[in-house]
């Protein structure tokens, strides 16, 4: 009884941070720590009215999602390469059970966009949580620190932001699901790629399909995020420098290292 109560505060402790974190008008594209004490942890003040798209898969009907036939996929796996003050982190990128999310981050890196960002976003007090970055915004130094969280990458084609459905596979499924969490859409059985230790998620507003660039790498186990965020990969190597990145720090450069020909409808 006395792990759990302490489990409990700890979690209490953690969303009060995520609060503090980030507050501002705009809207925050964060990990909301759904817990006892919260189901969604919103940094956003505004209030959007948002209809959320129909639960499908890939192998059903990809036009009941608009655009998403446009959207890169990766089809099968690739490696990236982060590199932060010199040292690499591998990252493996799993385009089997993420397609869209995988695609989506493989082809941001493919054009460059993570190049000189910064982690705007780190967790680790009073428990390990998460390191967060993949704002465009915060390539300008002179970007406000509190409004970071906010932005995501512009398509240039289209001159708006691209967004992604929320993407997650429950175990024993032929395909994932799209714009719904696990729970919304009433499935019990877990995700296919968790939440454990080093694992590489997309950050999102409370809206479902809100991804656009910002990831976030796990520092611990945490089952609770499971079935709410899209994973989409996993650190194989350097999760050390992981542990040591700071608020502020940027990624000199990301590199696809293997993989780069399963991407489809990508930048060209």
């Amino acid at each position: 009884m006395r792990f759990k109560i302490h489990k409990f505060l700890m979690t209490l402790v953690v969303v009060g941070a995520l609060l503090l974190g980030g507050c501002n008008t705009a809207q925050q594209t964060l990990v909301d720590a759904e817990s006892p004490t919260s189901t969604a942890i919103e940094a956003s003040t505004e209030t959007t009215n948002v209809t959320t798209t129909e639960t499908t898969s890939v192998s059903q009907n990809n036009s009941d999602i608009p655009g998403m036939n446009d959207l890169p996929q990766l089809e099968g796996k690739a490696t990236v390469v982060i590199t932060v003050k010199g040292s690499p982190i591998t990252i493996e990128v799993d385009g089997t059970n993420a397609p869209i999310t995988a695609g989506n981050f493989v082809d941001l890196v493919q054009r460059g966009v993570y190049d000189g960002l910064s982690f705007h976003r780190v967790v680790r007090s009073p428990q390990p949580f998460v390191v967060q970055g993949g704002d465009p915004q915060s390539k300008d130094p002179k970007f406000p620190a509190d409004r970071l969280g906010t932005g995501g990458f512009i398509d240039q084609t289209t001159g708006s932001e691209r967004r992604i459905p929320l993407e997650i596979k429950p175990k024993g499924a032929d395909a994932p699901i799209y714009g719904k969490t696990l729970k919304e859409a009433g499935i019990n059985q877990p995700p296919v790629l968790d939440h454990k230790l080093g694992a590489v998620a997309m950050a999102r507003s409370q809206m479902p399909n809100s991804a656009s660039s910002q990831f976030y790498f796990a520092l611990a186990n945490l089952e609770f995020l499971d079935g709410s965020y899209a994973v989409f990969g996993n650190v194989t190597q350097g999760m050390d420098i992981v542990d040591k990145i700071q608020q502020g720090d940027r990624i000199e450069t990301a590199r696809v290292t293997q993989g780069a020909e399963n991407l489809k409808n990508g930048a060209k």
